[in-house]
Parts: structure tokens; C-alpha cells; sequence
């Protein structure tokens, strides 16, 4: 359908003032004992999980698993696809939230994995990360993939998904070596940075529709294919990575007019994304990469623009009434519009969200994701034993099988350590105790 040209002017407007500070703020008050007491614990746990991972290598190049099971009572059977299995996005979040922790040497070995896998990947070295790599110390010079051999079956089993390359992957693993380069100027983190934006311009930009980016490539090396649909989650991240980009570069005296480019397609495709008359963001288009997605709702689409670019999207906020009247469960909030569970992970996205833009999130927040922590020192995906999405996890699939169960999280873990700490991810500052965008009633 046709989309107001003033809808894409508007995400210029975003993209201009991403680093500006609003004229307007209002001061954000203290830290409440349970959102201090959420801080300290979730990064113990973040830092539990690097000496677990690490086995005897207290150094070099480090992958963390993303799931971590203890067994106990109210877990559901463990999936023997997600043992060992190291999530890029878990773990650039856990990175980042390791940098929010004051734990820049941890933080570093994720970073350090990365930039190893970008540089040396097991068959095409061509600038993408892998959706998951092998957990632990990365000793080979060509990162592992994740996989298991089975005895009875006598063959190596791999997951299609986690062999193949999505793009907002991409755009995390670059926000994860903007914010250590941000924190200690390294050439190889901002080097990998652009690699990786460059390789989603040359391999997922689709100007059919919206112009924007797709979902990326699935399947084996010798069959991949195009993921055709567009996601606004997935062109928000890229928009913020390269406009982080550009700024790094340019600071450096470097060209960046590419990043720039970059940065306005991918949020223009975001402001296309933007429903006006019902106030909230569509999640992406279909298939074909044109026609809106209308029907479902995600969580993360409707919260990242506000907490990514909060300083001119005073427009946006209002998604914030649909976030609570189509996505709330209980105290917290589901992945999906009309959710059956909490997500454990998108609550602290409200969370973190609601500090940036409201100057605090309400203490029963805070206490319902306390309540989620493992015996690990990881936090739960979801206090309940399953919960949907209404998202397929790859073409292969034959319905919405992509789900969150009753399972201690790195990347739930990541999330509530960065709204604990009122770590910004989209910009590697602190939003808790500086001041908040003021935005009209």
C-alpha cells in the first residue's frame, strides 16, 4: 500500500538527531533497591557464565552458551540443537552488558570471538557472523560451529538456522564491537564493524517496496537462500549501527558516506513501518519483501525505535500505549500482540525502555524480573513453561515454531543487566541517572 512520503521524512528527521540531546529533560530519579539488587546479581550472573565457558582459559577469544539448564523442577526436557550452542545476538548482548557491568576485559573476549569469526569463517570469509557458533574458548583459528554427533545414527547433526546468517545478527555483532571500540578505540573492532555493514548493503538490501533490508540468508553453505521478508527490528539495528558508524569513521577522518546511506535507507524503512492512525510499528513486511505486515504485533519492533533514537522520535512514543494495552502479561509483557506468557527478555526491553523515555520503570517491573532467576545466576526466558511468538524459525518450518520455554537465558540475563544498569545498547551510555527526553502529552 502507498506510504505518506512524510512518514520517510520523518525517519530522516530521526536519523539527523539520533546524536543530538533533546532540548527538553526531565531529571531521572534514583534506582530503586530491587532494580540496584537486579544490577548486581545479573552481572554476577553474566560474569558466572564467563568462568563457567571459560574452563581453564582465563584468556583469548570467548563464546558463551546461550542456553544453560539446572535441571530443576518446572524445566521442560532440554533441546539437544541448543546445548554448547553460543547465539551471536545472546552474545553480543551479553558483551555489552558485560561493558555496562565494568567488566571491559570480558567483554572483550566476545569481541575478540567475533571479529575472529567475521575474519575467519569455516567456509566463505566474506564479512558475515554465523546466527551461533560453538560455546567456549575460541582456540582454532576458524571459529566452530555448533553441532553434536550422533552415535546411533553415526552422523553429524547441524541446525540449519544456526549455520545461516540473519541479518539483525549482523547488525548486533557490529553493535557489540561499536560499543567496545566506543569504550577503547580498537582498529579491528571498527575495521569489523564496517565489514559486516558491508556485507549486509552487498547481500540484503532489497529495494523491491520499502527499500530496505531482508531478513538475510538460511540454509547450508551450498544452499542458501535469500529470507525475502523485511523486518523493522531487523532495519532498526542496522540503521543504528551505521549511523554509529559513520560517526566513528568520520571522527577518524574516513569517508563515510556509505554508512550514512546506509543508515537513512534502513530507518527510512522503519518510518515507512509506522502506523499513525494506530499508533504503534508494523513488524516487517511478507514474503515478497512489499506488502506490510498488518496482523502481528512484536515487542522488540515496538520498543527498540524509542530506546534507540529517543531524542526525536517524540512521535513514537505513543507506541508505548499499544505496547501496554496489546503486549502486557501480568506485571510484564509478552513477545506477541495478544500474548500467552511473559517474555522474560522483552520485559527488561520495557524495562529499559521506560527509563530512557519515562525516567523509571514501576517497581512490580523490576521485582517480576528478579523473580526469574536460576540457581545458575542466569535468568529464565519466560516464568512459564512455554510461550509463542507467532514467528516461524527458518523457511523450513511448517508453522510458528519459534518459541521461548522455562530455561535459564543468556540474552534474558544481558537485557536485564543493561535496564538494571540503565545501559543504553543503540548508544553505549548510561540513560538511568542523566537526564530523559521530554516529549509533548
Amino acid at each position: 500500500m502507498p506510504i505518506p512520503v512524510s512518514l520517510a521524512a520523518r525517519a530522516r528527521c530521526v536519523a539527523a538527531s539520533i546524536a543530538l540531546v533533546g532540548a527538553a529533560a526531565v531529571a531521572a530519579p534514583s534506582p530503586g533497591a530491587t532494580q540496584q539488587a537486579l544490577a548486581r546479581d545479573s552481572c554476577d550472573g553474566l560474569r558466572r557464565a564467563v568462568a563457567h565457558d571459560q574452563g581453564g582459559a582465563a584468556a583469548g577469544p570467548l563464546f558463551l552458551t546461550s542456553y544453560r539448564t539446572t535441571n530443576a523442577s518446572g524445566e521442560p526436557p532440554f533441546e539437544p540443537a541448543l546445548a554448547g550452542a553460543a547465539f551471536t545476538y545472546d552474545n553480543a548482548l551479553a558483551g555489552i552488558a558485560l561493558l555496562a557491568c565494568g567488566d571491559r576485559a570480558a567483554a572483550r573476549r566476545i569481541g575478540d570471538a567475533v571479529v575472529r569469526a567475521v575474519a575467519h569463517d569455516q567456509t566463505t570469509p566474506d564479512g558475515r557472523v554465523r546466527n551461533a557458533y560453538r560455546a567456549g574458548p575460541v582456540t582454532e583459528e576458524k571459529p566452530a560451529l555448533p553441532g553434536r554427533w550422533d552415535a546411533g545414527r553415526k552422523q553429524w547433526i547441524a541446525d540449519a538456522y544456526q549455520v545461516s546468517t540473519a541479518t539483525g545478527n549482523v547488525a548486533w555483532a557490529a553493535l557489540l564491537l561499536l560499543n567496545l571500540h566506543q569504550a577503547e578505540p580498537t582498529p579491528a573492532y571498527l575495521a569489523t564493524a564496517r565489514r559486516l555493514l558491508a556485507w549486509t548493503e552487498q547481500n540484503t538490501r532489497a529495494r523491491n517496496g520499502p527499500d530496505g533490508y531482508n531478513g538475510g540468508r538460511h540454509g547450508w553453505d551450498n544452499a542458501q537462500r535469500a529470507q525475502t521478508w523485511k523486518s523493522t527490528e531487523h532495519n532498526l539495528d542496522i540503521a543504528m549501527a551505521a549511523a554509529w558508524t559513520a560517526r566513528a569513521v568520520r571522527a577518524e577522518g574516513q569517508p563515510d558516506a556509505a554508512e550514512q546511506r546506509q543508515a537513512r535507507t534502513a530507518l527510512d524503512f522503519v518510518g515507512r513501518m509506522w502506523n499513525p492512525s494506530e499508533q504503534r510499528f508494523h513488524i516487517g513486511t511478507r514474503e515478497d519483501g512489499a506488502t506490510v505486515s498488518t496482523e502481528g504485533s512484536g515487542l522488540d519492533a515496538q520498543l527498540w525505535p524509542l530506546l534507540a533514537a529517543p531524542e526525536g522520535s517524540c512521535a513514537w512514543v505513543r507506541s508505548l500505549d499499544w505496547v501496554e494495552k496489546h503486549h502486557r502479561s501480568g506485571a510484564g509483557y509478552g513477545f506477541s500482540r495478544e500474548p500467552d506468557g511473559i517474555w522474560t527478555e522483552g520485559s527488561a526491553q520495557a524495562a529499559a525502555t521506560l527509563v530512557a523515555r519515562k525516567g523509571a520503570a514501576p517497581e512490580a517491573l523490576w521485582q517480576l524480573l528478579a523473580a526469574q532467576r536460576a540457581s545458575n545466576g542466569l535468568y529464565y526466558a519466560t516464568p512459564g513453561t512455554r510461550i509463542s511468538t507467532g514467528l516461524a524459525i527458518g523457511p523450513d518450518s511448517t508453522g510458528a515454531d519459534f518459541f521461548y520455554y522455562h530455561w535459564p537465558h543468556l540474552g534474558a540475563t544481558a537485557w536485564i543487566a543493561l535496564a538494571a544498569t540503565g545501559f543504553n545498547p543503540f548508544t553505549g551510555k548510561t540513560i538511568a541517572t542523566g537526564a530523559v527526553p521530554s516529549c509533548p502529552a
